[in-house]
């Protein structure tokens, strides 16, 4: 049971998310993993910034000078807080998730056995749990997630590194 005076659990939560425009991603399926990542956060995510007023809470979320940037706003988009990562860490992560998508992409054009795509698959999914177990001890102490939303972030992350 929430304490009396704290905010109800759905308020800690992202209702809307702003990616920058730019270039379109290289394929139709990195622009359909990234449309379904954006529709999956939105319908469910827990998003909880340490320090800020009650959400629910409007991302934009970008790139900028090597650097992963929240933008944190309120749900009437007036500025709350800014959050900086440097990109670093994720590098690798980024790197190997790109070519094991491609990888896929290729599997699944060239019609390769099921076992195949599955076994690339299955290495797509932990990158991908790796990346996100990242995000989530990069961000501890300043933005609590649930894991289902670090995946979804982790793979905005991605989308806007292959724009760079």
């Amino acid at each position: 049971m929430p304490e009396a005076g704290a905010p109800p659990p759905m308020a800690q939560r992202l209702s809307r998310l702003e990616l920058p425009d730019g270039a379109p991603l290289p394929s139709p399926y990195a622009e359909a993993d990234r449309a379904q990542a954006v529709a999956d956060l939105l319908a469910a995510n827990r998003f909880d910034p340490d320090g800020l007023p009650p959400g629910p809470y409007s991302l934009h979320l970008a790139v900028r000078e090597g650097r992963l940037v929240f933008d944190i706003r309120d749900a009437r988009d007036a500025p709350l807080h800014v959050l900086a990562l440097a990109l670093g860490p994720f590098r690798r992560l980024i790197k190997d998730y790109h070519m094991v998508v491609q990888s896929h992409e290729q599997a699944v054009m060239e019609g390769s056995s099921e076992t195949s795509v599955q076994t690339i698959d299955m290495g797509r999914r932990g990158l991908h749990n790796e990346g996100a177990e990242l995000l989530v001890a990069r961000l501890a102490g300043r933005v609590a997630l649930d894991f289902e939303t670090a995946r979804r972030l982790f793979t905005l992350v991605c989308a806007l590194h292959q724009r760079i």
